[in-house]
């Protein structure tokens, strides 16, 4: 009669261990999947975060990283938009948009003499067909052709074309952002005792541009910045006169403000705060 009750019991509490042994394997499965889902999560923000700075050491174009939400890779910066920053940025794009209208009526249908002689005498043409204005997403660019700017193989500005780059850069004057003027030449090879090859041609033309702009103009020199891309960065094929003088070129990019995380004095900036 013991036995046969002790059997009894040992097949009952046989009977009940399945429960425990079932709400282990939910318990266990729901732990998995929260994991899985964390995971996934941490997996797409390292995507992103990974592609945005391939993107901006090689292209330099999509700093999307900067109109996420959550913490920043700039110290000190949330890296969150506010409606502030939102109206800052809203705001800055209508002046970018007014001064690209100013500069493109200043260029309108203004005849210009374009002495290729050197004597002071030339021929009489459009202002518009040596200027170009148009928007990249890193900001506005003027675009001058080197004809306009310089003599062949010169780096120094004419008188002609300081009185355009001051009255261009008095547009540009009471804007927040940073300026960078590039400068850029053909694949034409030059090597003289001043300009060794073509990169030391497009510096210091560009430059000459941004010592108008900071000593005649009056913009801040900390605003401003000078690149030489020489024969690098060419816009057209040099197989032909056509393509070889649009290539050389000096442009002047106002930058959209969202950039000005990566300039320099700006980091400093930050750095100090």
């Amino acid at each position: 009669m013991l036995q046969r009750r002790k059997n009894k019991e040992k097949k009952k509490d046989n009977h009940d261990r399945w429960l425990v042994t079932y709400a282990d394997l939910i318990t266990l499965l729901m732990i998995f999947f929260v994991l899985m889902y964390t995971m996934s999560r941490i997996d797409a923000e390292k995507y992103k975060a990974v592609a945005n700075s391939l993107s901006v050491v090689l292209t330099g174009a999509d700093l999307s990283v900067l109109d996420s939400k959550g913490p920043s890779i700039v110290e000190g910066q949330s890296g969150e938009k506010t409606p502030q920053d939102e109206g800052k940025v809203s705001q800055n794009q209508k002046e970018l948009e007014e001064v690209e209208e100013l500069i493109r009526n200043f260029i309108k249908n203004k005849d210009i003499v374009m002495d290729s002689g050197g004597q002071g005498q030339g021929k009489i043409t459009k202002l518009s067909d040596y200027i170009i204005v148009y928007e990249q997403e890193r900001g506005l660019v003027v675009s001058f052709k080197d004809t306009l700017l310089f003599e062949s193989g010169s780096d120094e500005l004419t008188p002609q074309a300081r009185m355009i780059i001051i009255k261009v850069g008095e547009a540009l004057k009471g804007l927040p952002n940073y300026i960078r003027v590039e400068g850029h030449t053909d694949n034409r090879p030059i090597n003289t005792r001043k300009f060794p090859s073509n990169w030391e041609l497009s510096v210091l033309r560009a430059a000459n541009v941004v010592h108008v702009l900071s000593e005649d103009v009056g913009i801040p020199p900390e605003k401003l910045s000078i690149i030489g891309y020489g024969e690098y960065r060419p816009i057209a094929p040099n197989d032909d006169k056509i393509g070889r003088a649009m290539n050389r070129r000096v442009d002047i990019v106002i930058l959209k403000q969202k950039y000005d995380y990566f300039e320099p004095h700006k980091m400093g900036e930050n750095t100090n705060s």
